[in-house]
């Protein structure tokens, strides 16, 4: 075993927290032998929840893939070598382009939880040929909200919950999602402090909503009628800041008229939720000197997803808790995640395409189609959505259906097993790797990780992959090259000269800029990290962009930026701003806030509206399908041995039900829905709602067994949704709120956990 710590960081979700590990090779077994939270990381600063103490299932996956594949005619795999899979894979495409256009190739994924610097180098490859439409997970989660965001000010929002009085959480349990710098100890500080208070808005009884102040328990389905009506609170009981609205806001008068005219009690009742909770809650909200709100895919993956998006946001611009400490902030980013510049539309559908992206939803109407727009060509890298979007069974016809599918990943997923070519990727700690959620405020860290291992033999890096292919289409030539070669021998200034003037001479260098870094500043960086190359292009435009916090955070200009990241193998704070930068970060001229949406104005006035149940006698139960629990990581980790507790992934249902239903814990259920059926061990759980059950996310995926058979753990939950369930404006799903049916399989002893 390393005698040394190395600084890495976990995989598995957002927070990507900063570990240290020692390293252990024994018979070409190359193992995460000890793992700890980095203490010198400036983000988690030594935090790090069980999970990430489980990585070296991830490095040891009998499912690892060590040559790229080739599809027979009978679908079966042959393995090929990389000269012949990128040449034959390159012609492919450029074959479609040539036939029926590039935008007919379409491109999902670019990164999972932790390995988003691959994807960075796709762009090269895609612009070439022509494609323009994509889409990955955020699609089926985030693009009603930054419909919403673009919208009000222009960008991405975060809460500062390490100081703020009052922390809202809505549809969201970051005791076991994460998703900020240190979750679970900020929770304990807040739950810890009288002056503080905490409200979490769900229906179930999570372990963050067992610390709360505030548990407002709505029905599931129901969280806009509650949001409504604490917005409601504010308006009515005149508890807004006048002032803040007055100085900074556009349009606060229109929509406090709408929401003067919303029956409080009324849609309490709806909700579920006691009046006089409420109005309490929403007091206290307004009553703070900081609030930060948190919503999360418990309302994102629900029915009026975007509306509740707008109304939660009215919490704390009502109360005007933005740009002060311990509110709403917005903040910088090294690499957008996505475009908040705009919507377009599909090109066979015409689902809206928000932040770029096309809703995960309608994907396999664009290929399934005999429309002369259809997608006939698909390249998926780091994703799996023939598992994770809605519908799988329908997913899988369309992919079958392309006339080239390429994945790229290190196994062979669901996905895979319907393409033409796999290429096999070196994992995460086999490259330099970095993450773009980069969402914090005031200060802001990015963390380039460094290789722990060599690529696993018949690997290849996703940057060099990319490269490969964008060479095999002869578009940029190696004299196109050269004097950025030579420039990048001279050191960073010369580079930064040369490539500024080179871009001005030859703008189509432009359509491949991460190739062309990669193929010329790549060689001349050090320790194996020719894969952060594209990094350089991001820290000269973070430089440009936000000067002053860039500066503040200790670096002079765009390449003092990059060799800090180069040589901070903990990460770096690469922006500090103070708060009054807030207002410079809002993209509109007069840097307001716009708070009239006439689209959420309306559906606020529709909620007086008797709406159907989406449940009824066939199907009484709303499934969440998907819940993140303790061990659970999406896709990542396929083998469950990772697994302390839960291995099958149980279906999770109130006592009432379990009476009612005649379930016993431990015993086994059927789920019928709409889309299909499945069958699942129950656990009875007092924290479930009568009428509300909850399968876990990343059940249901095949793995090698030690004596080399293959299984398959757990539920799907995408066996057991629809495509046609999905909010209106940004396509995302409704997999929090099916409707479903549960019936007893076997029976034991009924006990209530």
């Amino acid at each position: 075993m390393s005698a040394d710590w190395q600084p890495t960081a976990c995989i598995l979700c957002e927070c990507n927290c900063g570990i240290v590990v020692q390293t252990s090779v024994q018979d070409g077994v190359r193992t995460l032998a000890r793992i700890r939270g980095d203490k010198d990381n400036p983000a988690s600063q030594g935090y790090t929840c069980n999970k990430a103490l489980r990585l070296d299932h991830y490095q040891n996956n009998r499912a690892r893939l060590t040559s790229p594949m080739r599809r027979r005619p009978d679908g079966s795999y042959e393995q090929i070598d990389w000269d012949t899979a990128i040449t034959e894979i390159a012609e492919g495409f450029r074959g479609i382009a040539d036939a029926y256009g590039g935008e007919k190739i379409f491109y999902y994924g670019g990164g999972g939880q932790g390995n988003h610097l691959g994807g960075a180098y796709s762009g090269a490859f895609l612009k070439l040929l022509g494609s323009r439409y994509r889409s990955n997970a955020l699609a089926q989660e985030k693009t009603g909200e930054a419909w919403v965001d673009f919208q009000l000010y222009g960008g991405h929002t975060r809460g500062e919950f390490e100081h703020a009085e009052v922390s809202v959480f809505v549809g969201k349990n970051p005791w076991m999602s994460q998703s900020f710098p240190r979750a679970r100890t900020v929770l304990n500080d807040i739950a810890k402090d009288p002056a503080r208070s905490m409200v979490v808005i769900d229906p179930v009884l999570t372990d963050t909503a067992k610390m709360a102040d505030f548990h407002l328990r709505v029905r599931p389905g129901t969280d806009a009628w509650c949001l409504a009506a604490l917005a409601a609170v504010l308006v009515q009981e005149n508890l807004c800041d006048d002032v803040f609205l007055a100085e900074h806001v556009h349009g606060a008068d229109e929509v406090r008229a709408v929401l003067a005219t919303v029956p409080i009690a009324e849609y309490a009742e709806r909700s579920g939720v006691d009046v006089e909770l409420v109005r309490a809650t929403a007091r206290r909200i307004a009553a703070a000197d900081s609030v930060a709100v948190f919503e999360d895919l418990g309302v994102q993956q629900a029915p009026n997803s975007t509306l509740c998006s707008y109304l939660n946001k009215l919490l704390w611009i009502l109360t005007g808790s933005f740009a002060k400490p311990g509110g709403q902030h917005l903040h910088s980013s090294f690499a957008p995640l996505f475009s908040l510049s705009g919507v377009g539309r599909s090109p066979v559908t015409g689902a809206p395409i928000i932040a770029g992206l096309v809703p995960s939803n309608v994907v396999p109407e664009e290929i399934l189609t005999d429309h002369p727009d259809r997608f006939r060509a698909m390249i998926v890298e780091s994703a799996n959505p023939a598992h994770s979007i809605a519908d799988s069974e329908n997913c899988r016809a369309a992919f079958e259906s392309l006339e080239l599918l390429v994945v790229i990943d290190v196994a062979m997923t669901e996905t895979a097993r319907l393409a033409h070519y796999v290429l096999p990727a070196a994992n995460q700690f086999e490259k330099p790797e970095a993450t773009f959620f980069n969402f914090e405020f005031p200060r802001n860290e990015f963390h380039l990780r460094h290789r722990l291992f060599e690529p696993t033999p018949g690997t290849l890096p996703e940057p060099e992959i990319w490269s490969r292919l964008v060479r095999a289409l002869g578009v940029v030539s190696e004299d196109d090259l050269r004097p950025l070669r030579d420039a990048a021998r001279h050191g960073r200034d010369a580079y930064t000269q040369a490539f500024f003037t080179e871009l001005a001479a030859n703008p189509a260098l432009g359509k491949a800029l991460p190739f062309v870094l990669y193929e010329t500043l790549g060689p001349t960086l050090p320790d194996g990290l020719a894969g952060a190359a594209a990094l350089w292009g991001l820290a000269q435009k973070a430089a440009v962009t936000y000067p002053d916090a860039v500066r503040r955070a200790g670096h002079a200009d765009g390449n003092a930026l990059f060799d800090a990241i180069l040589e901070s193998k903990s990460g770096v704070t690469f922006s500090v701003h103070e708060y009054e930068d807030d207002w410079a970060l809002i993209s509109h001229p007069d840097r307001k806030i716009a708070l009239v949406i006439p689209e959420m104005l309306d559906d606020i006035r529709a909620l007086a509206d008797d709406r159907p149940e989406l449940t009824d006698p066939e199907f009484p139960i709303v499934l969440s399908a998907g819940e993140r629990r303790a061990f659970t990581a999406n896709d990542i980790l396929r083998d469950p041995s990772w697994r302390k507790r839960d291995a099958d992934g149980a279906l999770r249902v109130s006592v009432e039900d379990a009476v009612a239903l005649g379930l016993v814990d431990g015993g086994r259920v059927r789920i019928t829905t709409a889309a299909g059926s499945a069958e699942a061990t129950v656990e009875i759980s007092a924290t479930m709602m009568a009428g509300h059950a909850a399968l876990p996310n990343g059940f249901g995926l095949d793995y090698v067994d030690a004596d080399g058979q293959r299984r398959v753990p757990g539920v799907a939950p995408n066996a057991l949704t629809s495509t046609d369930w999905r909010d209106p404006y940004a396509g995302t799903p409704w997999h929090k709120h099916v409707p479903a049916r549960l019936e007893a399989v076997s029976s034991k002893l009924v006990t209530a956990r």
